[in-house]
């Protein structure tokens, strides 16, 4: 499992670790890995290849400045473009000279963007808040060469990867001793992320991000002396006759989920079976048989018998996941949550409109302290969709799952999203790890059934065998024979 840190711990981890490193050791480590990185972006032929450095005052401006003398040792042209000359690290500044690097103002700038390979973004550090002002941001919508950035993209919030303004994309960024929060929450601006270890010593992340190694471990596979009912049962209370397709993605996804038995209830009985023969389906949830958790209002409507089945539901004292309708009615209702089964485990499915509505605010800018706040509130694991996908549980855990691209933003990927986290509720995975690891395999399927051509949610439904195949594969690699 792979930790981020808010950025006011890495600096305090930051400023422990200087304490006892001999002066300068740190940058010269940290731009020896931008040196290597930028080198890599340059290809095979890095002499004569001519690299641009934006240096602004502070560390990273001196990491840009060191990492350009390494670069002008290998040959490459080198220039660094000061914006704040005066501000500019003396040592990394005296290191570039010395290595034959360039060094010129602002307004030699646009000339050098525009001859530039490779622009190095080292304008600002992890304190700065704010977009581009000034020179800056004139020279940053100057930039058509790829970029390195330096520990993020200026001008995008370090620790909510919020851009109000002119900012930076990178085509790579290079960040040092721990990932921070704006290379999970804001990805498109930062690009391919590397971590150069360090050395900083840190616990207890702020943000969680699964590894496929954490969902191979966790995720239910038949042993030896399992049967249907100990790999889990699946309820599905969702469609109508107006909307079968969502009881059929629910459905299906459980099915292929590895649930061990799924059943259905609603009125989509008759298309569900048609689709799924091996799902035992009922007209109605008190009709249906015992089952170990429920996926309740993907299409279910939210008029008096969507009420009325999203309380059976939640009174039955299984785990259950309340996807789309039953968040509406939720959010217009809220004293259905009192047929709750007290301690009886709940995820929550909204995207931001339907977040708006259940906790009165739009998630804005601090998605992490918006979706954290609603778990507490709720005393449930709220999973928030979007490109970075934020998962909470009410203990204060915050996951987050970062798209493999937008293809899931597409009519009925959240059915099958929660067909997935109900078949593993039912298996008895912890609601919050559960989520989690759904959205991981959701977002693989999704890669792997868009290669080649543009996907649906049936498309996603459709690879979910092919994702699991891969994680599997990890999984039995180690596991003895």
């Amino acid at each position: 499992m792979l930790g981020i840190w808010t950025t006011q711990r890495i600096r305090a981890a930051e400023e422990r670790l200087l304490a006892v490193t001999p002066e300068g050791a740190l940058m010269h480590r940290a731009a020896f890995g931008v040196a290597v990185q930028a080198a890599g972006m340059l290809g095979d032929r890095v002499s004569g290849r001519r690299v641009t450095l934006l240096v602004g005052g502070g560390n990273n401006g001196g990491d840009a400045l060191w990492a350009g003398a390494f670069l002008r040792r290998r040959g490459v042209a080198v220039t660094a473009v000061l914006l704040n000359p005066d501000r500019a690290h003396p040592a990394g500044l005296a290191a570039l000279r010395k290595a034959g690097g360039r060094v010129v103002g602002v307004s030699a700038g646009p000339r050098w963007i525009a001859a530039a390979d490779l622009v190095i973004d080292g304008i600002v550090g992890l304190a700065a808040k704010g977009p581009l002002r000034g020179e800056a941001a004139k020279l940053a919508e100057l930039i058509t060469a790829p970029v390195l950035a330096v520990d993020l993209p200026s001008g995008v919030d370090p620790d909510d990867g919020s851009v109000s303004g002119p900012a930076i994309t990178a085509r790579r960024t290079v960040t040092f001793g721990a990932r921070k929060p704006v290379h999970v929450l804001n990805p498109q601006r930062c690009g391919e992320v590397v971590l150069v270890d360090i050395g900083l010593s840190l616990t207890d992340p702020d943000l969680r991000e699964l590894e496929v190694a954490d969902v191979a471990a966790a995720w239910p596979l038949p042993g030896p002396e399992d049967n249907k009912y100990s790999q889990g049962v699946t309820g599905i209370a969702a469609g109508s006759a107006a909307y079968p397709g969502a009881a059929v993605l629910a459905a299906g996804a459980a099915v292929r989920a590895t649930s061990g038995m799924v059943r259905y209830a609603g009125q989509a009985a008759d298309v569900v079976r048609s689709h799924w023969p091996e799902v035992v389906a009922t007209g109605s949830v008190t009709d249906a048989a015992r089952v170990q958790s429920w996926v309740v209002g993907p299409g279910s409507g939210t008029g008096s018998e969507g009420r009325e089945v999203l309380e059976h539901v939640l009174a039955a004292g299984v785990p259950v996941c309340a996807d789309a309708d039953a968040t509406t009615l939720l959010a217009h209702q809220p004293e259905i949550l009192d047929a709750r089964d007290p301690g009886t485990p709940l995820v929550l499915t909204p995207h931001s409109g339907e977040f708006a509505r259940l906790t009165g605010a739009e998630p804005g800018t601090d998605r992490v302290a918006a979706v954290r706040a609603a778990a507490r509130k709720f005393d449930a694991v709220v999973l928030l969709k979007g490109h970075s996908t934020l998962i909470a549980a009410p203990d204060g855990r915050v996951g987050v799952n970062v798209a493999r691209g937008s293809w899931l933003a597409t009519a009925g990927s959240g059915d099958v999203l929660s067909g997935m986290i109900g078949a593993l509720l039912a298996a008895g995975l912890d609601p919050w790890f559960a989520a989690g690891a759904a959205a991981h395999v959701h977002s693989l399927a999704a890669d792997l059934s868009a290669r080649g051509a543009p996907t649906s949610a049936s498309g996603v439904l459709a690879a979910i065998p092919v994702a699991l195949r891969r994680v599997f594969a990890l999984r039995l690699a180690v596991t003895p024979a």
